[in-house]
């Protein structure tokens, strides 16, 4: 096996060094883009359901009653 002469491994090294930055940084958006995903998920998806379960019990009350007098 063929040894490098030692400034080519150092260039190696810093070139991979460079490789982990770039993927560290796209991770980290990754990780922001997922966390944005889920939050908006929940203010637009879930909280909605949530309010829809006090929302119809109410209106249905609302509705009953309203049918009542009629009668």
């Amino acid at each position: 096996m063929e040894q490098t002469p030692q400034p080519q491994k150092e260039i190696d090294l810093v070139v991979l060094e460079q490789k982990i930055d770039k993927l560290q940084k796209s991770m980290d958006k990754m990780n922001r883009y997922f966390f944005w995903t889920g939050v908006l998920t929940l203010v637009f998806f879930v909280l909605p359901l949530v309010g829809l379960l006090f929302a119809v019990p109410y209106i249905a009350s609302q509705y009953s009653q309203m049918y009542s007098a009629f009668q």
